[in-house]
């Protein structure tokens, strides 16, 4: 039993020491291996952060021929400017909310330019103080309310004298004006500025500084010269990034404000040369380093540039440059003393039967130009002085150069028969004026709605005109509109609750049983014109019209 128990414990301690050998025997491996693997690492690392076969670099000399791009900005870039602004505190009032007329034509000068406000806050997002008081693309630091707010714009130095043109929005309502040149320290405000002259319907003013010394200055090419397609730079302050340069290409000639609202006196240059805050007033060259426009607007719905820039092209410039200067310091612009609807339907001209081009007149400024020479309302003015009249835009363009005082042919159709008349050119701020003559009271009818042939037809109830609105608008009848159906017939033209029609097709529509008799003869796809006359216009009758559906 004894001898049992000890072989036992032999075989027991001898598993014991075996499990200790192969226990040893690993741990052994394992510090070698580890030995092993630190001292391989340790050389693989040394080689790698070995650098002994690099070549160190060098800074290359600077390349002799500088591009086209870089030659310009040099030779123009001392006469670009930075135009700083202070407007100070004063008093707000809010006068009458006006309702405007959706239809106003040449005439219409005060709602132009509370258009041409909107058209710039619209292009930079303003709000109702808009970007440095013009909305577009000046870079507008406004403080607290009744705090001093400053702007900054950018200009170019035309006169070695120290003439420099701007944007109107830059310099509008501030009392401080300066301007720092590309010479003044760092730290100095720049040189205190006065306005020459200012023209609200191009967006161009002319300041002035006064230094001791002789200024460079711009050279101004030929805007008519410009392709779709030429390169173009534009210099300026963006952010208040002085002598900023940026380069593109023309995307498009003779770009209107997209929503209409825009002064017709404007064409725009637009390009896709990055134009943003504080580029408003600075030149857009082309590559021989002449300015071909003036820095103007964008479109955007971002505050920062998309590609999608205006200039007032430089040919305008010079025009306006020189009557600024001149000793009356304003544009003088000529005026027929007529009013018109710009985008007219093509049912209105195949009605009027001028299709092939002419300007329908809806009002004459009473004893203006035209009245004295006897042109009426509905007359067609197809030239002048033996030129063909394409548009309104065409009309413009012939009339407002013309000095006051001298005298122009015009052809006009009056129903279907051609005549000619001598007119003589007045001032258009004197016929706009005396347009803007009409009353501007806001009352409305309050009558309900009355069911009547019309709606079948055109989806609108009308209602013969009350006697107390036909005298203050001086006609002699009509029918008013007291409902109108959305996405009806009448909806798309567009007419309005309220508007007056006095004729259909050239048929005068005095009563509501003339009015009903003439639209019962209208079928499926003919032609339909309304001659139509806002209760609260100030420009007299519209033309509207469509096809039939």
């Amino acid at each position: 039993m004894a001898s049992n128990q000890t072989l036992s414990e032999r075989i027991r301690n001898n598993r014991l020491a075996t499990s200790f050998v192969l226990l040893g025997t690993l741990s052994v491996g394992v510090i070698a291996g580890s030995v092993m693997t630190g001292t391989v690492h340790g050389a693989m690392q040394q080689k790698k952060n070995d650098t002994s076969d690099a070549t160190p670099l060098k800074i290359p000399g600077m390349v002799a021929e500088p591009n086209q791009f870089t030659k310009i900005a040099k030779e123009v870039g001392p006469a670009v400017v930075n135009i700083n602004t202070e407007s100070l505190p004063k008093q707000v009032t809010n006068p009458r909310n006006r309702r405007g007329n959706r239809r106003g034509g040449q005439g219409d000068d005060d709602q132009q330019q509370n258009d041409m406000q909107d058209f710039f806050n619209r292009f930079f997002g303003g709000n109702g103080q808009g970007q440095g008081d013009g909305g577009d693309d000046d870079d507008d630091q406004a403080g607290p309310m009744g705090a001093e707010r400053h702007a900054l714009g950018s200009g170019f130095i035309v006169d070695s004298h120290g003439y420099i043109v701007t944007n109107n929005h830059v310099v509008d309502k501030a009392d401080r004006i300066y301007v720092k040149l590309t010479t003044d320290p760092e730290n100095d405000p720049g040189h205190p500025a006065r306005v020459i002259g200012v023209d609200k319907e191009t967006d161009i003013a002319v300041i002035k500084i006064d230094v001791p010394n002789s200024l460079p200055t711009v050279k101004l090419g030929n805007s008519d010269g410009a392709q779709v397609g030429d390169w173009v730079l534009a210099i300026g302050s963006p952010f208040s990034l002085s002598q900023t340069v940026t380069a593109g290409i023309v995307s498009a000639k003779n770009r209107t404000d997209p929503s209409g609202a825009g002064s017709q006196f404007q064409k725009f240059i637009q390009t896709d040369a990055a134009i943003n805050p504080g580029n408003s007033g600075g030149p857009l060259l082309d590559m021989s380093g002449s300015v071909v426009g003036v820095n103007t607007a964008i479109y955007t719905q971002s505050m920062g540039s998309v590609g999608v820039g205006f200039a007032v092209p430089s040919n305008t410039v010079i025009n306006v440059y020189n009557n600024l200067i001149s000793p009356e310091h304003k544009v003088v612009r000529g005026s027929i003393g007529i009013s018109f609807q710009p985008g007219i339907s093509s049912a209105v001209s195949r009605i009027y039967g001028f299709s092939k081009g002419g300007v329908l007149v809806s009002t004459v400024t009473p004893g203006g130009p035209a009245a004295k020479a006897g042109i009426k309302p509905q007359d067609v003015i197809t030239a002048i002085d033996g030129t063909p009249v394409k548009d309104g835009d065409d009309l413009v363009s012939n009339v407002s150069p013309r000095h006051p005082g001298s005298t122009a042919r015009l052809t006009y159709l009056r129903d279907g028969k051609e005549s000619n008349v001598t007119v003589t050119i007045g001032d258009r701020a004197q016929t706009t004026a005396a347009m803007d003559g009409d009353s501007d009271d806001d009352s409305s009818p309050n009558a309900p709605p009355k069911p009547n042939v019309s709606q079948d037809k055109f989806g609108m109830s009308v209602q013969a005109v009350p006697a107390e609105i036909l005298s203050r608008l001086k006609i002699s009848g009509g029918v008013m509109i007291t409902n109108i159906k959305p996405g009806s017939f009448a909806d798309d033209l567009p007419l309005q609750k309220g508007d007056i029609i006095t004729e259909v097709n050239r048929h005068a529509t005095p009563t509501l049983p003339e009015f009903e008799a003439t639209i019962a003869k209208l079928k499926s796809g003919d032609d339909v014109v309304f001659v139509v006359r806002p209760v609260n216009s100030r420009n007299g009758s519209s033309f509207v019209g469509g096809k039939l559906p």
